[in-house]
């Protein structure tokens, strides 16, 4: 008798950080750039929107350029319910539309309420890039504690 596959858990799983967002073109794409520069390596990121566009803001991505991350790869990606599920943290970056807002669709989620840099001057991106920076560090300083971030 053949019994099914089972995956067994490992000291090769590693935990998730979820950053979310509506759009999933901006903040939260920096936000995965970043915690994947800064992280342990039994952390990962990804991140997400509730209804993510078809590319990434290109002043994102140039702001990003400018600090030596490249996430002009990384795509737009669907809120999932596995994503948030499997996720040791989940970080809402902040919301401009109340009606798609991730923190309604989310249990205790992290919310930072960072300015979304959509239509703004690169000036204002890279403001919103370094705020960012500064909150992927704090997390990572605080991931294996009970501290909120």
């Amino acid at each position: 008798m053949k019994l099914p596959f089972t995956r067994r858990p490992s000291q090769d799983t590693k935990k998730t950080v979820l950053f979310v967002c509506v759009q999933n073109a901006g903040r939260s794409q920096m936000a995965e750039g970043f915690f994947r520069k800064y992280a342990p390596k039994e952390y990962e990121s990804t991140s997400a929107g509730t209804v993510p566009i078809s590319q990434i803001n290109p002043l994102a991505v140039e702001a990003m350029n400018e600090v030596g991350i490249d996430i002009s790869s990384q795509k737009p990606k669907d809120l999932t319910e596995d994503m948030m599920r499997n996720a040791t943290k989940i970080v809402n970056m902040g919301c401009v539309d109340d009606t798609f807002c991730p923190a309604l669709f989310i249990p205790k989620v992290i919310d930072w309420g960072i300015e979304d840099p959509k239509g703004k001057p690169i000036e204002k991106v890279k403001e919103i890039r370094d705020q960012i920076e500064k909150r992927v560090k704090e997390i990572v300083q605080r991931l294996d504690k009970e501290i909120p971030v």
